[in-house]
């Protein structure tokens, strides 16, 4: 006859296995954010040593038909002298985007491709990333 204790081993060994796939995916979706290269999209913004807006690139440095990665902040210029902000975070798992070339902001962790103004241009995402309000300030592109 078996008691009910007897099935206590199977309920720990169960915790354990549930507990160690929880930290399998946690590790691996920290691994998603980061890259061999990814000086760009983990730099922090600067912002003026007054408590003034925060610079997030130079206009010039922003190519018209591209863009470049501010932090968490991934400023494009879809048509001469129109910047767009979006966030950098993938849609899909959450990765960080880790580069803006041939016309598309692209996440590394699974392939997935946004258009210039965030769109969805190819998945696994669905959604579009998010909008970041984003200006121009002399011949800077600030946050706000």
């Amino acid at each position: 006859m078996k008691r009910a204790c007897d099935n206590d081993h199977l309920l720990l060994d169960r915790r354990t296995v549930v507990v160690g796939a929880g930290a399998l995916a946690a590790t691996a979706l920290a691994a998603c954010g980061a890259s061999g290269d990814d000086t760009a999209a983990s730099a922090p913004a600067s912002a003026a040593r007054s408590g003034g807006p925060t610079v997030l690139a130079k206009t010039a440095d922003v190519p018209v038909g591209g863009g470049v990665i501010a932090g968490d902040t991934v400023v494009t210029q879809p048509s001469a002298g129109v910047f767009v902000g979006l966030d950098s975070t993938c849609t899909h798992a959450g990765c960080r985007v880790g580069e803006v070339t041939g016309g598309t902001v692209n996440c590394r962790c699974h392939g997935s491709k946004f258009g210039l103004d965030g769109s969805v241009v190819a998945g696994p995402a669905q959604r579009p990333l998010a909008s970041r309000v984003v200006r121009v300030e002399g011949d800077s592109v600030v946050a706000g």
